[in-house]
């Protein structure tokens, strides 16, 4: 295996916060230094990214920053041009939305490609609200699957829950997932009205943030009281038998 060409940039892989507080409590001062002097910014989302640099603070201005669009449908031969700035020695950074990059957000292909051309990555610290979320649930954080996001439809989500809860009972392994936030309340009564009472379920909303909450019990407990909505709040769901 050949070693990284020195005269190759390297490819940040760079966190965004869980939602923008008064006071940085979730990027190390080292992450911000580095996004301070990158000038290639491989970006879901342009104007974003730009409100993250403004809120880093003392960061190259966005006019002389390159800015390239990677999201799910960016084709396969237009992100291996993104590799081209790198080839000639610049550091670029794969920036996130929110949280880490990669980490249910698109960048993956990008990566191989830079592995194959021995272009150094180097992932950077951050917040990942599934570990965090794992972290506060109390379930088993030695084995645990994420599944993205659950089918849209009613039938078909109620379906993939009972099959999260099967498999979290025959493997003692916790299962994760994530909803769209406006979908929130309807995941938590359709988790509540599908799985077994002795089953535990935990969300965990807000995560960083000053609302943040995380509420882990039994459904039996579940069906006992009122849960608080959390329509259009950033949710993180567990599931663990």
């Amino acid at each position: 295996m050949s070693s990284k060409d020195s005269s190759q940039g390297t490819l940040y892989l760079i966190p965004n916060t869980l939602g923008k507080t008064p006071e940085n409590n979730t990027i190390p001062e080292y992450v911000l230094n580095v996004i301070r002097r990158l000038d290639v910014l491989i970006v879901e989302n342009i104007q974003t990214a730009s409100r993250y640099l403004q809120w880093v603070g003392e960061t190259i201005p966005d006019y002389k920053i390159d800015f390239l669009l990677l999201n799910k449908k960016t084709p396969t031969q237009e992100i291996a041009s993104f590799i081209n700035p790198l080839k000639k020695g610049r550091d670029a950074g794969l920036l996130s939305e929110a949280g880490c990059p990669v980490v249910a957000d698109p960048g993956s292909e990008l990566i191989k490609m830079a592995h194959a051309r021995h272009i150094r990555v180097s992932p950077l610290v951050g917040p990942s609200s599934i570990l965090l979320a794992l972290m506060g649930s109390g379930f088993n954080g030695q084995q645990f699957a994420f599944h993205g996001y659950l089918p849209i439809e009613q039938n078909p989500r109620r379906q993939a829950i009972k099959k999260l809860e099967q498999k979290a009972r025959k493997s003692q392994q916790t299962q994760i997932f994530m909803e769209a936030p406006h979908r929130n309340d309807a995941v938590v009564k359709d988790v509540i009205q599908c799985c077994q009472d002795d089953t535990r379920f935990c969300t965990a909303t807000n995560l960083t943030q000053p609302e943040e909450r995380i509420i882990s019990q039994a459904i039996h407990e579940w069906k006992q009281e009122n849960p608080p909505s959390i329509h259009k709040r950033p949710t993180i769901f567990l599931l663990s038998a």
